[in-house]
């Protein structure tokens, strides 16, 4: 869309409040630029959105200030690790055993009977309860318990797991087989 002089004067002249603004947010005058700069990009880009004689200086306080809120919350989840400590701790797991892991769970699910399978993917898998899986299956809670049951039971059979064998790609994510009253 082509943006008329008019408003790219107007949106020219709104930087230095911008700045201003962006300043007061950051307290930070090299972050301050950078938000104004891409607060500036998201502009020109969404200029297809802006109502030409609405209030233009409002509605990019708005991005920057959207944008601002935005990288607090990235930068909330993000670590910093200048000295590279956090980094030189982490370990990947080799890619190998997780890919077999899979692959033989696959075969052995496709070996359960249909009812097993569709119960224990609909319970284990997508998150189901068991009252919603029952209601889905059109058959009794207490069914899908035992479906779900005898499949767990049947896929330890199947991958040669003992009961308390812990399996999985590290500590944290690990999975404990529990013998047949757990």
């Amino acid at each position: 869309m082509p943006v008329s002089d008019a408003l790219r004067d107007d949106l020219l002249a709104s930087i230095p409040n911008l700045r201003a603004f962006a300043v007061s947010l950051c307290g930070s005058s090299e972050r301050a630029d950078d938000l104004v700069q891409e607060t500036l990009m998201k502009a020109w880009a969404k200029f297809d959105t802006f109502q030409e004689g609405t209030n233009l200086r409002a509605w990019l306080f708005t991005i920057l200030r959207n944008e601002f809120y935005s990288q607090v919350r990235k930068r909330g989840r993000e670590v910093e690790d200048a000295e590279g400590t956090y980094a030189a701790r982490l370990a990947s797991q080799p890619a190998q055993t997780g890919h077999m892991d899979l692959r033989d769970f696959r075969h052995a699910l496709v070996k359960l009977p249909p009812d097993q399978r569709e119960a224990l993917i609909l319970v284990g898998a997508s998150g189901f309860s068991y009252e919603e899986a029952a209601e889905i299956c059109d058959c009794a809670v207490g069914t899908i318990k035992s479906r779900v049951s005898r499949a767990r039971t049947r896929l330890a059979e199947l991958l040669a797991l003992e009961p308390d064998d812990t399996f999985g790609a590290d500590p944290l994510s690990a999975t404990v087989v529990h013998g047949p009253s757990g």
